[in-house]
């Protein structure tokens, strides 16, 4: 009976000290957890595309005149009476740093045509209306700053952004001027090479590998001219290209 009873007493003390001492094991198998591991801003290669349309303004076009003949020729201004209107194609490689910063190369095709300037009856017999068609290859290297509309701080996380930025480079143009059919020396046409500038500003959104965006695009030419020596020469200073241009870039790593 003693026994019984010591065998009851010890199988209720297992009873109550089971859980107690199950509370203190590990459960198992453990659950490690690993923190992620930070790899830091990634950038990333991109192609791009773009096309736009323009309006080329300049203030004046400069030629060798002499009025009514009665002397030499001298330089002389004529204000331009009507804008250029065209468009453009270009494409480009570049690489933005993660951190909203980006950088590429761009070559663009350019095509206006409408410029006019006037000369008045005191030039006569070349009196009349000239027009002039630009055609100009554009090489650029360009900067931009992204900067996110949803508070991330940069385009690059994805969703709406805005953005700015710069480019400076060279235009190889083709000048093509239209003289009067009553002229009796009809304009030469020619090429010449020019500093270039430019400064954009616009919006786009950033669907991952696929970024589009629209904006504005002010292009600084700084001479365009018929490349033409002596009194054949005819050229525009500080001329400005005007676009609102679209773009698709393709990020590719």
């Amino acid at each position: 009976m003693r026994k019984l009873i010591a065998a009851i007493m010890v199988a209720g003390a297992a009873l109550v000290a089971g859980p107690a001492l199950a509370a203190d094991f590990p459960d198992y198998p453990p659950i490690i957890e690993i923190p992620d591991v930070d790899y830091g801003v990634q950038g990333s290669f991109y192609l791009r595309g773009s096309a736009a349309g323009n309006a080329l303004w300049s203030k004046e076009a400069f030629a060798y005149e002499c009025a009514g003949c009665g002397g030499p020729s001298v330089v002389t201004a004529f204000p331009f009476l009507a804008m250029g209107y065209g468009y453009s194609v270009g494409a480009g490689f570049g690489y933005e740093t993660g951190t909203g910063l980006r950088v590429d190369a761009t070559l663009d095709y350019v095509d206006n045509n409408g410029l006019k300037v006037t000369k008045g009856a005191i030039y006569a017999p070349r009196d009349g209306d000239y027009t002039a068609r630009l055609r100009s290859t554009l090489a650029l290297a360009n900067v931009y700053y992204d900067f996110s509309f949803g508070g991330s701080g940069y385009g690059a996380a994805g969703g709406a952004f805005g953005y700015v930025g710069a480019g400076a480079g060279v235009a190889f143009n083709r000048f093509d001027i239209t003289s009067p059919a009553t002229s009796p020396s009809p304009a030469q046409s020619g090429n010449n090479t020019s500093l270039a500038a430019a400064g954009m500003i616009g919006a786009g959104y950033d669907f991952g590998a696929v970024v589009a965006d629209v904006g504005y695009r002010g292009v600084y030419i700084a001479q365009i001219s018929n490349g033409a020596a002596g009194t054949d020469a005819v050229w525009s200073d500080n001329n400005w290209l005007h676009e609102v241009r679209g773009t698709l870039r393709y990020r590719f790593n």
